[in-house]
C-alpha cells in the first residue's frame, strides 16, 4: 500500500531551505516503508552521513511536521513515529506483539464514520483511526 512520497520535493514546494543533511533525512523518510522513530531515522541517516547528529534529526523532523510534510503517530509504544503525510487517507492496524504497522483503507468504515458524526450533529472533517491487535494464528487456543 505504501506509495513513496518525495519529501525533498514537498520541501521545495513549501519553500523550506534544504541542506545536504535535511536532504538525506528526507530521502530516508521517503524510502521508509515502516513508521520509523527518530532513533531509527538517525541510524539510517548516519549510515549515509556519519556527521548527522540526533539533534539534527529531531530538528528536521519537527520542521517537516510543522510544514505538514510529516505525520506524527503514537502507536502506544511510547515512541513518536513518523511517515510522510499521505495524499490519500489511510488508517492503521498495529500488531501489539511485533509493533508492525499495517496501513489499510476501508470504504465501508469511512462511510460509517461520516454517518456517526452526522447522527451526533457534526460534519466529519478529519479523523485518525488506530486499531490494535494480535495475529489470529498467534491466539492461545482452548483445549
Amino acid at each position: 500500500m505504501h506509495q513513496p512520497i518525495d519529501i525533498e520535493q514537498l520541501c521545495a514546494e513549501r519553500g523550506l531551505r534544504i541542506t545536504e543533511q535535511r536532504r538525506i533525512i528526507a530521502r530516508v523518510l521517503s524510502e521508509s516503508e515502516d513508521h520509523p522513530d527518530v532513533e531509527l531515522l538517525h541510524e539510517r541517516a548516519s549510515a549515509i552521513d556519519p556527521k548527522i547528529s540526533i539533534a539534527t534529526v529531531y530538528r528536521t523532523v519537527r520542521l517537516f511536521e510543522e510544514a505538514g510534510i510529516l505525520d506524527r503517530h503514537d502507536f502506544g509504544d511510547g515512541r513518536a513515529r513518523y511517515e510522510a503525510a499521505p495524499e490519500a487517507h489511510h488508517d492503521h492496524l498495529i500488531d501489539v506483539e511485533s509493533g508492525k504497522v499495517v496501513e489499510f483503507v476501508d470504504p465501508e468504515l469511512e462511510a460509517l464514520q461520516k454517518v456517526i458524526a452526522e447522527r451526533l450533529g457534526y460534519r466529519l472533517v478529519d479523523h485518525r483511526m488506530e486499531l490494535y491487535g494480535v495475529r489470529l494464528d498467534r491466539e492461545p487456543r482452548d483445549g
